[in-house]
């Protein structure tokens, strides 16, 4: 039995896994301030996990951030408390047991990777784009982690074409996250006097016939297929797939693929580009999938 464990923002999810199958999912909310609070929510959901069961299981975490290279300490990490803890290694003293770690978005694309909408695929980058903007990397269904822990961080890199000086969370400016990003899409939207609160606002907007907001999301599309190019330019992936909240724009299918040509070196473009089969669930799925 393999147990998956999704440390989000404002929840903590477990899932218990035979084979691709899900035996078992229990959730509890983030104690996001309180590191300690965060290790014994883990602990305890794996032990409620395991008694319903009645037997144990590997468990893999996947995490908001990555372990660094040089001492494995939290960083990158949106829910800041986790930033420069030992994580791993404070887990492992607390359950005694090894445990695996990976990045969120790192057990996204392993879950969809594994068994999910490209499971075909030799070479796959997976793509969240949503409160934030990740990415992982996946050949032979193993994951690529880096040298520096960062496989996959697409996000902050420059936006290409970008000169708006946005500034983004990581301490740079004109990040694709910052644009790319929901808050990213918002902030262009009501810069071009758009009046959405959220990006279904957006959506919305542009399924009633708004010129303005069809406008909107087609610049968001050349934006994302500029950023993915350059992806496919030094990854050359069979297949990209997407997640996350902004991913169930079905636009994004058909206009991106269209686009990316432009920037992408090759005189065709064969990489797939797919929507996530497990939606929400492939993060925890990923986590139970490191083992």
């Amino acid at each position: 039995m393999r147990i998956g464990i999704d440390l989000g923002g404002t929840k903590i999810e477990a899932v218990a896994m035979d084979g691709g199958d899900i035996l078992y999912r229990q959730r509890t909310p983030t104690p996001r301030d309180n590191y300690s609070s965060i290790l014994r929510s883990i602990a305890d959901l794996v032990g409620r996990v395991e008694t319903a069961l009645g037997k144990t299981g590997s468990v893999g975490v996947g995490t908001p951030g990555a372990a660094s290279a040089v001492d494995g300490r939290m960083k990158n990490c949106n829910t800041t408390c986790l930033n420069g803890q030992a994580l791993q290694r404070d887990l492992e003293a607390l359950m005694q047991r090894p445990l695996r770690l990976a990045n969120d978005a790192n057990c996204f694309a392993l879950s969809e990777a594994v068994d999910g909408a490209a499971q075909s695929a030799s070479s796959v980058f997976g793509v969240i784009i949503g409160t934030g903007v990740g990415g992982g990397l996946v050949f032979s269904k193993q994951l690529h982690v880096g040298a520096n822990a960062i496989g996959g961080e697409w996000g902050h890199n420059l936006m290409p074409g970008a000169d708006e000086g946005r500034q983004c969370y990581c301490g740079r400016r004109d990040c694709i996250e910052t644009y790319l990003s929901g808050a990213g899409l918002l902030q262009s939207y009501q810069r071009n006097q758009g009046c959405a609160e959220n990006v279904q606002g957006v959506v919305a907007d542009a399924e009633a016939g708004s010129e303005r907001a069809r406008a909107q999301l087609d610049d968001y599309c050349e934006k994302l297929a500029r950023a993915l190019a350059s992806v496919i330019n030094t990854v050359d992936p069979e297949a990209i797939v997407l997640g996350g909240g902004l991913s169930n724009i079905p636009l994004l299918y058909t206009r991106v693929p269209e686009l990316w040509g432009r920037w992408v070196f090759s005189d065709q473009c064969r990489t797939q580009l797919l929507a996530a089969r497990y939606g929400d669930s492939s993060g925890v799925r990923g986590a139970a999938w490191l083992w």
